[in-house]
């Protein structure tokens, strides 16, 4: 299977990925994915192994296309099902040889596929997208649960470095999430951010910000402003996954840490501005598992998906600190 190339997808899938090890108990599958996301399906136990695609989505898979092509022919591989919608995924896996292609015709790519599967053109959330695959395929969809199974290595290596930074074992914490890789529409004020670190303080709770190495100015804008700890760029994706499980909650924008602490098992507050929480809001890992706790304003202008607000964000800045602590649980 060829994953989607953001985080939030691949974890959107998951559902997909349960649908079809439930379908198919013997079938060996394999994820190909871009680097970045490819250490997620090593948490996924209904995936057999995983293969690390070079480059991203459009022109720059095109540049890493031999390479690509040449590790998954190496894995002889009997079909392919596309997530992404690309021209160049399906280039890339005819190039392979691989004999049979299964994904939505897409961007003029229909002759490349076997099984050219007409466009879902009507869904509510993306999940649904997903399964729609599968069932085309003959293969039930399921309830919609992504569930991420967090590796030992991973819980040992989030403590020591929790430690390492001033939060001891067994201290109750909250993880803030700032950034979004869609541009700035998508986060919540930094100063709204801080103003809840401060009301975690009060209640005798550390506060921890997370993020990749492109979330690290969004989340030093907090830190400038709070008394916090900062991980942001200091985890791998299975470490960061564990830090999520261990929080006692997590606060984030709609972005792939909200959608990792969602599938991690934890409590989880979604703070939605310019995007559309009926398309992309976290899915539970289970239906014991914390069901997340979405928080948006009923403004005219969303969901407009934009990247940055034309206006003055009011979806954003109508949302206040002391509303988004009154999800939290009491510590």
């Amino acid at each position: 299977m060829l994953a989607p190339n953001w985080l939030g997808d691949a974890v959107m899938a998951l559902p997909l990925l349960r649908d079809l090890r439930r379908a198919w108990v013997t079938t060996e599958i394999v994820v190909a994915a871009r680097q970045p996301v490819e250490p997620l399906f090593s948490m996924v136990p209904d995936v057999n192994g995983t293969l690390t695609l070079d480059g991203g989505g459009g022109r720059v898979a095109v540049a890493s296309a031999r390479t690509n092509t040449e590790r998954l022919a190496a894995g002889n591989f009997e079909a392919a099902l596309l997530l992404p919608n690309s021209f160049a995924a399906a280039w890339l896996v005819r190039g392979a040889g691989i004999k049979e292609r299964w994904g939505y015709s897409r961007d003029l790519r229909g002759r490349l596929l076997t099984y050219a599967i007409p466009r879902l053109r009507t869904y509510g959330h993306q999940v649904e997208y997903y399964q729609a695959l599968g069932t085309a395929l003959g293969v039930p969809a399921g309830p919609p649960y992504a569930a991420l199974v967090v590796p030992d290595h991973a819980r040992e290596a989030a403590t020591t470095l929790l430690a390492q930074s001033g939060v001891a074992r067994d201290q109750p914490f909250v993880v803030l999430a700032p950034g979004a890789a869609y541009g700035r529409a998508k986060q919540w004020l930094p100063e709204r951010f801080a103003e809840l670190a401060h009301m975690l303080a009060g209640d005798q709770v550390k506060t921890v910000l997370v993020g990749s190495k492109g979330d690290v100015n969004a989340c030093q804008e907090v830190a400038r402003l709070a008394p916090v700890t900062d991980l942001a760029g200091r985890t791998d994706l299975a470490t960061l996954a564990a830090v999520l499980s261990q929080a006692r909650a997590v606060v984030s924008n709609d972005s792939g840490a909200m959608h990792v602490a969602a599938a991690a098992g934890a409590r989880v507050t979604a703070v939605y501005g310019p995007t559309n929480e009926q398309k992309t809001s976290p899915l539970a890992a289970s239906a014991q598992a914390p069901q997340p706790t979405i928080v948006a304003t009923d403004v005219w202008c969303r969901p407009c998906m934009l990247r940055e607000c034309p206006i003055d964000h009011r979806c954003m800045t109508r949302i206040h600190a002391a509303r988004v602590h009154a999800t939290l649980p009491s510590i």
